[in-house]
């Protein structure tokens, strides 16, 4: 059974849609990546799965009741002027569980290290958030989403400003979450990379051009890529893995 199932999501802002309805379903155990060019309308599509943006039509629902979502923003976006350690940061994922006015417990602690485990990260708890490295810090985002107990996970460019082992370090930890059945949102432009660890894509073209929602399988075609992007795209298979080549620009 799906967690977050759209039918026929319209999103914009004020009253100015940016897609063309949506249909798609969030299933436990499950990578989906949201790839498309900047601007293409990736967060906008996200901002409505988290419920933080009213869809102009269509339904958003939850059929085993609203889940947890594990959300982690790209690093661009987070102030490093606090002087707060990785541990620290971790525990913000907490709160939310916490409730106003609550202390941290015992318990708390327990699945803050818990995370920064998971993240692979736990030497450097006690490390300023501000002195690490870019893919550190990516991870210590990882870590506070997965210390909030989180159904569906959702990163928005996590693979930003790293160099390629790094890129594939990341997503196989990503990845392996799908492993405790949670879901996993991958928001992305790089198609290729992302591909390779998605079972299922939504590819937005952006510019008025189609959206498509299906298996990568299905989704990772010439002529459908060809269409979404308006370019010459040829897709062959390396050892396994997908390699996407961009041509001209359909006139």
């Amino acid at each position: 059974m799906s967690i977050v199932e759209l039918k026929q999501v319209v999103v914009g802002y004020h009253r100015q849609p940016i897609l063309p309805p949506v249909d798609l379903a969030v299933s436990p155990g499950v990578v989906l990546g949201v790839v498309g060019p900047n601007g293409s309308g990736k967060t906008t599509l996200v901002r409505a799965l988290l419920g933080l943006l009213k869809p102009l039509s269509g339904t958003i629902s939850f059929p085993k009741g609203r889940p947890r979502f594990g959300y982690v923003p790209q690093r661009a976006v987070v102030d490093l002027s606090f002087p707060l350690s990785a541990y620290e940061v971790t525990l913000m994922g907490r709160y939310g569980l916490i409730g106003p006015f609550r202390r941290p417990g015992k318990a708390d602690e327990e699945k803050t290290m818990a995370a920064l485990k998971d993240a692979g990260i736990v030497d450097l708890a006690h490390r300023p958030f501000h002195a690490l490295s870019g893919g550190q810090r990516q991870r210590v985002l990882i870590a506070r989403a997965l210390a909030s107990e989180p159904e569906v996970l959702i990163l928005d460019e996590p693979t930003n400003g790293l160099d390629l082992p790094s890129e594939r370090a990341m997503l196989d930890l990503v990845a392996s979450f799908t492993k405790r059945q949670m879901a996993v949102v991958l928001i992305s432009h790089q198609l290729a990379l992302v591909a390779d660890y998605a079972s299922e894509l939504a590819l937005l073209g952006g510019r008025g051009r189609p959206l498509l929602v299906g298996s990568s399988a299905e989704i990772l075609t010439g002529e459908k890529l060809s269409e979404v992007y308006g370019r010459q795209i040829v897709v062959m298979n390396i050892q396994g893995h997908p390699l996407v080549m961009v041509g001209h620009e359909h006139r």
